[in-house]
């Protein structure tokens, strides 16, 4: 199912504090420090908001308190699994990302944003919160990396960031519909929508962007495109130079290969461009910064940060959608 309209439903009346960023995490990777270099970005950018970090049961301990001491509220949830083709991704990992569906889950909740954990805010983005309620928000996807050259789209050159190509006659179909990068977006927890998405996932086939594709299809009738910087894909910068000022970026995606900072060696391709360069000397100041590091206000505030999801988990919140079937995927 996927909803049709906006939705009439009580989130905002709800109050001001039943709003969070959400981040996910899995296994016993390095990945923790990309979480840990958010909480101290959206610290340092003075969010009134906390971090809710979605864990799998496979990371450690020894992560979660990691993540504990810097002021995330750890949350564990369980792996989503989508119908059993493992050759459909364009990365093998990305099949684990189905489970980030679990956060619809959190209803406690009356607005998210989700950000990768690939992600770094450079400055404060809680608008996004009164962005319109019953919408997904998020920006809009680059197509012009290799990775995408199993699309027709790739081969004529088509992007969402080039306006100047347009669709060609002879392809005898209408132009694709927005697409975002879901890296960073604006949802509405609801236990139905939760129930839908599940649902409508085991009957839908995999394909190669694992749950991003699945988003998209499942929202695509209320997605709502936000300004790019909001989430500057990396890749913009040498795809479409000179199509963002970094000066106004807020946030930066480090999703190219060879980009995410405690693992650059600046030898991939574009990593040796001084625009990015200087991105990575930027994340790295944030995770350094000694400054940025929780602190609680008081024991009683470091207990409350370890329990929070537990207790505010068990709160039922009413709401309302309204859901009707999606048509199957084009082939």
């Amino acid at each position: 199912m996927t909803p049709e309209s906006p939705m009439d439903s009580t989130a905002s009346e709800k109050k001001h504090n039943e709003r969070a960023y959400v981040t996910f995490l899995a296994g016993n990777g390095d990945y923790v420090k990309g979480a840990v270099g958010l909480a101290k970005g959206l610290r340092k950018v003075k969010s009134a908001y906390p971090l809710i970090v979605a864990i799998l049961p496979d990371v450690p301990e020894e992560h979660r308190e990691i993540l504990r001491s810097q002021g995330c509220v750890v949350r564990e949830i369980e792996p989503v699994y989508p119908p059993e083709i493992q050759d459909a991704y364009a990365r093998a990992y990305y099949i684990i990302n189905y489970s980030k569906l679990r956060i619809w889950k959190f209803e406690e909740y009356s607005k998210m944003i989700y950000l990768d954990a690939g992600i770094q805010v450079y400055d404060n983005i809680d608008d996004l919160f009164d962005m319109e309620d019953g919408y997904l928000h998020g920006v809009l996807s680059c197509f012009c990396e290799k990775i995408w050259s199993y699309l027709p789209l790739y081969s004529i050159g088509w992007c969402q960031y080039r306006p100047e190509v347009t669709w060609p006659a002879e392809m005898e179909s209408l132009p694709p519909p927005p697409y975002f990068n879901a890296g960073m977006f604006v949802f509405e927890p609801n236990p139905l929508t939760y129930e839908s998405l599940l649902h409508t996932l085991q009957i839908t086939p995999p394909t190669p962007f694992a749950e991003q594709d699945f988003l998209n299809m499942f929202f695509a009738k209320v997605f709502k495109p936000v300004p790019p910087v909001y989430n500057l894909i990396l890749s913009v910068l040498w795809r479409h130079p000179g199509s963002v000022n970094l000066e106004t970026v807020k946030v930066v995606h480090y999703c190219p290969p060879g980009a995410k900072p405690w693992r650059y060696t600046g030898e991939e391709p574009n990593m040796d461009r001084e625009d990015v360069k200087m991105l990575i000397k930027q994340w790295w100041d944030i995770y350094n910064d000694e400054s940025l590091d929780f602190k609680a206000k008081s024991a009683a505030d470091l207990k409350e940060n370890l329990s929070v999801s537990t207790i505010i988990a068990s709160v039922p919140r009413p709401s309302v959608i309204c859901l009707s079937p999606p048509a199957p995927p084009a082939a």
